[in-house]
This record gives C-alpha cells, structure tokens and sequence, in this order.
C-alpha cells in the first residue's frame, strides 16, 4: 500500500472533476467536506482511498472514482492512516487515547476490528506497515514534563488482549538518538523490510533508513549533517531516498550520498511503487518518471490550502485533497493520466477566405516529452455540409514541431478545422480548432410585375426568377395585400422549372405586395425579393328618379324635371372608414366646367346614396363620377380609380 503521512501544505488542483465526498455512511445526497486532512492511504486490494479527518474524528472511505463507499466516526484527534499488506485493515492512530485502532477496510460502516492501547503518555502519530507489522512513531510525556520520541510496532498476529503484548515500544535501533517529538514514517511495498525514521527538526542524524525485516530494527543508513527534513520517501527498486521532493540520495553504502534531484524548488512528493514521482510545491504540480529528472508534465494550479496526495499502488492515478479559499473545506479530487504528458496543439486557420479558393492552415505541437518521429495529425472539416465533421487527409508533423494542410471550401458560413493528436504511449490525446468565416455566394432572384396597376379582380400571374445556386431550388411566394385586416401569406412554394421560373396567382383586389423568398443552400446566400403592384378599386355610380333616357348628341343623359333631385348610388368595396368622392361638373357653351367635389361615407354594404338638389330651371346640363382617391378616401390600400361620368339633363 501507498500513504503519505506527512503534515504537509499541498495545493494541488488537476485537470479531472472535482469528486466531493458525500456525507453519511448512505453515500446519498448531502454533500460533506474534509477540515483537517492528516491521513490519506490507497488500497490497492479494495481498491478503496481513506482519509483521516482530524477536526470531525471520522474516518471516509471512497472507491478509486471519488465515490464515497463507507465512513465512521468517534475517532477524536487521529493523526495518521495506514493499511495491512493484504488491504483488509485499516489502521488509525489515536494520540488523544493512547491507542491504535484496527478498523475492517471493507466494511461501509469501517467496523472496528481491535483495539491497541499504547500507554498512559504515550501518543502514537504517524503510522506505516512493513514486515509484516505496523509501525508507530509516538511521543512519550515523563513526569517532568519532558518529551522524547520513539519507534513501536503492533504485531496483527497477536491477540491485543492475549498474553504475549502485541504492542512494542522503544524499538529505535542503537545509533538512532531519539528527538523529543514524534517523527515521520515511510514504506515501500518493493522494499517491504524498509523503514525510514525521520525527525522533522533541525537534527544531525534526523533521517534513518532502517531494517525491519528481523526481530528487531536495524540501521541501514542514516544521515550526518543538520538540516530540516520535511517529507521523506523511499523510492522504488533503488537504494534511495527522495529528501524534501527535489533531492535523491542514496543509502546503499551505509551513508546517505547524493544521487541526483529534480529542477524543482523544495516541496513535497510521493513515489508510486513504480517510481513515479508526483512534486508539489505552492500551486504547481510537476510529474517525473522514474529514474529520470525530465518534466513529463506540470500542472498550474489555483488551489489553496494543505492537503494530501498519493499515487494509487497498481496504477498511474493520483489522488489528492483540494481546498477551497478559506482552507476550511476538502474534497477528493482524481486525476488518472499523470503519467503521459500534455502536448501543447495550436491551430492558425485565416480569420476568413474566399469560397472555392484554396487556403492554407497551420499550427504546432509540443510537449515536455518529444513526440514520435512522423507524428500524425488528423483533420476534420466542419460545416454547413458536413455538420459531424469530414476527415481530412491526416498530416505529418515536421521535426520542429509545426505542420500545415491546404483546403478548399465550399459551403458558405463559418468552417472549423480541427486538429487531433490521438496520443500515444507517452502523451494524451490533444485537439485544437480553428473557424474560417468563408463567404456566401451570391444569386440573382427576380420578380415581374413590380409598379403595374390592374383593374379590381384580376387574376395576375407573377413569376420568380431564381439563378444559379447549389442544391436548393426553391423559392416562396408570398402576398400582402395593403391594409391591416389581411395578413401576409404564403401563396406558393416549390422547385423552380428548368428555366429557373415559379409562377403563382393573385387576385388583385388590393395594393399587394408580392415576395419571392430564397432560403439559400450551403454555398449561395439566402435572398429576397419584393413587388408592389396596384389594383384599382371597383366602382360604380347608378342614377334614380329621372324620368327617361335620351340621347342628346351621342351622349346618353338621364333626363330629370327641372324641380327632381336626382339619387346618385354608389357602390364600392367596404373598408373601414372609407369614403367616395363625387365630382360635379355643368356644361356652358360647349364645355365642361367644374361646379366642385365632396367627400362621402361608404356603408358596410358598399353603397353610398346621394341626393343632388334640383336646380329649378330647365335646360341645365351637368355630369357626375364617383372616384375613390388613393390616401383621400379613408384608406391607401387601392390605388386611385375615377368611375365612369355618368350624364343629367333637367327639363320642363
């Protein structure tokens, strides 16, 4: 099993979800946080993380995706986790109590299996399993107050309530003077007789490897020089130690040597069992491989606080406790490629082109490990065409890293090329895109008719022109009669014939305008097109009273006693508010004069009945039209029609 047990500040944030940890044992819906994170242990058997919650006294369980599978509490003042070799216990370690607590990993509820009371002034802290045993480092208050640490272990094969002791103390080998305070503990599963034994003060002698394969503990190294050890890992299938994040030093002569480091500053790190290496310092998160001080990949976090990180055991996964602003709040965060670095992709397409004019993309990839000689990148187009996307010739990335592809769009609107890396054994996947607005095509669209003026009622055929497009050929007709009580409609829609043509019906009864409206095709602009045409209205005058018909000259009169009104009848189409205008005109020695002009309403039948007063002496010839003027009569949905003179004679 992995854990750290480092008291440490880890401001880590990656780039997977954040996974909170929900509350209760139920794993339901409320949602709970972490306050004090001091233990974070991954096991491998149940593929479980445990973390240790100081200020609650809990203990939460998750599975490897950050969902929350068991917790317990009543653990006041824990300081440190540790899981058994075969994954089953989980221990914790109780200062406040003097005793260490053997809890069922695999149980939701963490049951407590035993319990192992360590004495009266004795405060476990840091816990770690090796040889077959649990390892402790405590502290122990002597009657004067006076303070000094030490090293015991816990024997699972003994009963803690048995005859024979389960719990050892004072087990520091000789050579190793105790500090006065608790020190920190670390393993390995490679090296499982391995032990480090590190006092965090300023010390000579302050780091220990030590053998605890056997009866009892022994030195394998042990530092000389004073300086502050703050976090201390053994790294896997070497005789090394990894010293405040950033210093290899080696153990195999009995001395501790240098043996290389990491270009980062001092922070903290964990090891996986493969020898991965996972660096914090402030916000930054670097990754190396193992043996190797090359950057695999570093990410830049905002994430505040202390916190926790650890390798899963059996793969490239990380976990780790994240912060919020306040430090006053926890959750699990999972990031599972760590190991493979980020290539850097950049796409630069021009911000437009010209359709079906050829243009050229280029971008550039990078990372902190070389790709592969002859990488390829995949294209894709999309646009209006090809909406899911359409593969591109894949291209080669040049040895400095840039690569660049011609094409040649033709649809209209914006077009997206996206590059992918598909990664590889040592880099993740990487996509990019770039958008080129690419203009529409123009055609020509035309209407007949526009400014004609028909009578009332007739049937008018209009015809859309459409030119050349791409896929779409059809166009809509739509009609608008003048005036608010009728609404624009569509009249026509279809293909246009070969010549381009689509031809549709209106009845003119009103001022109409007529649209013909291309929706436009993936390469061609939509376009419209609008006509007015006018349409008169229908009018006509009828005479009553007159006693006869006659003729003078080649006129037809309607002869009137010269003490007769005549009735003049107008019928026109009803509009709201619309009214007729009757013009008089008498004849005086061969011609026509105007005698005036006056306004008339319309009823809603359509008629309009006038009585013209007699003018009391014969002889008298005069005529009369009703006319509807375009804007003078009420309305302007007709346009200006003059009805037909209609002739008076008044007589004896």
């Amino acid at each position: 099993m992995r854990s750290t047990s480092t008291a440490t500040a880890l401001a880590v944030l990656f780039s997977s979800a954040a996974l909170s940890i929900a509350a209760t044992g139920s794993a339901s819906a409320q949602e709970a946080f972490v306050t004090t994170p001091v233990g974070m242990v991954a096991d491998q058997a149940l593929q479980r993380v445990f973390v240790a919650d100081q200020a609650n006294g809990r203990v939460l369980a998750t599975n490897y995706s950050g969902t929350l599978v068991g917790v317990t509490v009543g653990l006041d003042g824990i300081s440190d986790l540790a899981v058994s070799d075969d994954g089953a216990t989980l221990y914790a370690a109780l200062p406040g109590t003097h005793e260490i607590v053997a809890l069922d990993a695999a149980a939701t509820s963490l049951d407590v299996k035993a319990r192992y009371d360590i004495g009266a002034g004795t405060d476990p802290r840091d816990l770690a399993f090796a040889g077959g045993r649990l390892w402790f480092s405590y502290k122990v208050t002597g009657e004067d107050g006076a303070t000094h640490g030490n090293l015991g272990s816990v024997n699972p094969a003994i009963a803690p309530a048995g005859e024979v002791n389960a719990v050892s103390l004072g087990l520091l080998p000789e050579g190793v003077v105790p500090d006065d305070d608790a020190a920190l503990l670390d393993t390995d599963t490679s090296t499982p007789g391995l032990l480090t034994y590190t006092y965090v003060d300023a010390e000579a002698g302050g780091l220990n490897v030590l053998d605890v394969s056997g009866a009892a503990p022994g030195v394998v190294a042990k530092s000389s020089v004073k300086e502050i050890f703050a976090d201390v890992d053994l790294v896997p299938g070497t005789s090394q130690v990894l010293v405040n994040g950033n210093r290899r030093l080696s153990y195999a002569s009995g001395e501790l040597t240098e043996a290389g480091g990491y270009p980062v500053p001092t922070g903290y790190a964990d090891v996986s069992p493969s020898g991965l290496v996972v660096h914090v310092y402030g916000s930054e998160v670097s990754v190396f491989r193992p043996g190797s001080d090359k950057l695999v990949r570093r990410i830049d976090s905002d994430a505040y606080g202390a916190g926790r990180l650890i390798w899963a055991p059996d793969s490239p996964r990380l976990f780790s406790m994240q912060s919020n602003t306040s430090n006053s709040r926890y959750t699990l965060k999972v990031f599972t490629n760590a190991t493979l670095s980020v290539p850097d992709l950049t796409v630069d397409a021009p911000y437009s082109a010209p359709r079906a004019k050829k243009l050229t993309v280029t971008g550039s990839i990078s990372a902190t490990l070389p790709l592969p000689a002859g990488a390829k990148l995949a294209v894709t187009r999309k646009d209006s065409e090809s909406p899911n996307g359409k593969a591109l010739p894949a291209v080669t990335v040049k040895a400095n890293g840039t690569y660049s592809f011609t094409d040649t769009p033709q649809t209209g609107g914006g077009v997206t090329y996206k590059v992918t890396y598909a990664g590889d054994v040592d880099h993740t996947a990487a996509a990019a895109s770039g958008r080129v607005e690419v203009p529409f095509a123009t055609t020509a669209l035309t209407l007949n008719n526009n400014g004609r003026l028909y009578n009332y009622g007739t049937d008018v055929k209009f015809t859309a022109h459409l030119g050349m497009t791409y896929k779409n050929r059809t166009v809509e007709i739509w009609s608008d009669p003048h005036g608010t009580d009728k609404p624009k409609r569509l009249i026509k829609t279809g293909k246009v014939n070969s010549a381009g043509n689509l031809t549709a019906t209106v009845d003119m009864t009103r001022d109409t305008n007529v649209t013909a409206v291309f929706k436009g095709d993936t390469r061609f602009e939509p376009k419209t097109v609008r006509v007015t045409a006018n349409a008169r209205v229908r009018i006509s005058l009828a005479v009553a009273r007159h006693y006869k018909t006659a003729k003078i000259g080649s006129v037809s009169y309607s002869w009137f006693h010269k003490n007769t009104d005549p009735q003049l009848t107008t019928s026109m189409p009803y509009y709201k508010g619309r009214k007729q205008r009757l013009d008089l005109q008498v004849f005086y020695q061969g011609t026509w004069y105007s005698s005036g002009s006056e306004y008339f309403a319309i009823g809603t039948n359509g008629k309009s009945v006038v009585r013209l007063p007699a003018p009391g002496e014969s002889g008298i010839r005069a005529r009369m039209r009703a006319v509807y003027v375009d804007g003078g009569s009420g309305d302007n949905v007709n346009s200006t029609t003059f009805g037909s003179w209609k002739y008076l004679y008044f007589s004896n």
